[in-house]
């Protein structure tokens, strides 16, 4: 993995730091936070420790080891999580490459009374095969356009997430009143 990532493993703030009133940095503690591909913000803090920049790859390192998200923005991550961050401009290929380390990652998820978690050492040493620079590039150029479609349809949908959530209540109120409209 380090020939291709740069792994940056979480450390969470202190508790004091954190609010749910957007003060400061997102901050993701695990994977708890995750979505269908984005995390959800729940969380900020006045003091982040280690930081994942937008679109890097978030996993999981606490049992269960190995959940995949993407950050949406640049954001502090817990000890719960570590964002893998392309040597060389080409995330898309990270991501899928750690969607396909899944089985892999397993192995790190203990059975019974053991936590499962991996280290960043772990983490380095995964063997991965490379393919030759042309064929990533290849790959990168069919493959990010689609994952750029997947961001700006998950923008979509909080927008329009965030209208309903407004315009709902003042509806359900009276407060706007729809009789007039020819829908």
């Amino acid at each position: 993995m380090s020939d291709i990532a740069d792994i940056t493993m979480g450390q969470s703030p202190k508790g004091d730091t954190y609010n749910e009133e957007g003060v400061g940095t997102v901050f993701f503690q695990g994977r708890a936070e995750f979505g269908f591909r984005f995390p959800t913000r729940r969380l900020c803090t006045t003091a982040p420790k280690r930081m994942a920049q937008a679109n890097d790859a978030l996993m999981s390192v606490r049992a269960p080891v190995g959940d995949m998200n993407v950050a949406y923005e640049d954001c502090c991550i817990g000890r719960g999580l570590a964002a893998i961050h392309s040597k060389d401009n080409h995330q898309s290929y990270v991501l899928y490459t750690m969607f396909n380390l899944r089985e892999q990652l397993n192995v790190f998820n203990g059975e019974g009374t053991v936590f499962g978690s991996i280290n960043k050492d772990s983490l380095n040493a995964m063997p991965i095969i490379v393919p030759p620079i042309n064929v990533i590039d290849a790959f990168e150029e069919i493959v990010a356009p689609m994952d750029k479609a997947i961001r700006n349809n998950y923008e979509e949908i909080c927008h329009l997430t965030n209208i309903r959530d407004s315009l709902l209540p003042r509806l359900m109120s009276g407060e706007l009143d729809v009789a007039e409209l020819d829908i």
